[in-house]
């Protein structure tokens, strides 16, 4: 999938706004990426996640782990054009856990999934989700990557776009000093 075709997509249905927002990451930037807009069309997600799962099919994954809530959808998509299991960790007592039944086995191949990275934080938490239940995980991957290559996740990361905006500490925000308010559209509280 054509780079500048996923970010018109975001364009096209409004996901891609301009402001002052504290990410998920906790820093602020002038640009932000609301993926669930995007997503809630069923043929966007179909064909986000064929282009993801196209990228990530070498590693030869035999499941999809996603965070919740961001990295639902997404994570379902590649899955189901992958053919494998989809699973997601969710958050209790502050840590992404697996619930639900969901289970992983040292033979499994685990792919992470998210629908933007900015620092990795969530893709790393949940691929030590993975980790802790037993199983490998060979890949992650993103529809956009904020960071610009510069996440480390220490295993092979693909994503269809990469969008970068300057991001900032709270402390050093420029938008900040200027009075300017804050917006958290994220989903992690």
């Amino acid at each position: 999938m054509d780079v500048s075709a996923v970010l018109d997509l975001f364009r096209t249905v409004g996901a891609l706004h301009e402001g002052h927002f504290r990410l998920s990451s906790g820093l602020h930037s002038r640009g932000y990426l609301q993926s669930a807009l995007v997503l809630q069309h069923p043929p966007h997600a179909e064909t986000l996640g064929r282009g993801l799962a196209e990228a990530l099919r070498d590693l030869r994954p035999t499941v999809v782990l996603s965070p919740a809530l961001g990295g639902l959808i997404i994570g379902h998509e590649v899955a189901r054009a992958l053919g494998v299991r989809a699973i997601f960790a969710e958050r209790q007592d502050g840590t992404l856990t697996l619930r639900r039944g969901f289970s992983l086995s040292p033979i499994e191949r685990v792919v992470v999934i998210e629908d933007v990275v900015t620092t990795g934080l969530s893709t790393r938490e949940t691929m030590a989700c993975a980790t802790a239940a037993g199983a490998v995980v060979v890949g992650a991957g993103a529809i956009i990557d904020r960071s610009g290559g510069k996440a480390d996740l220490a295993v092979p990361f693909r994503s269809l776009a990469t969008y970068v905006v300057p991001n900032y500490e709270p402390t050093m925000c420029p938008m900040c000093e200027a009075g300017e308010p804050v917006t958290k559209p994220g989903s992690r509280t």
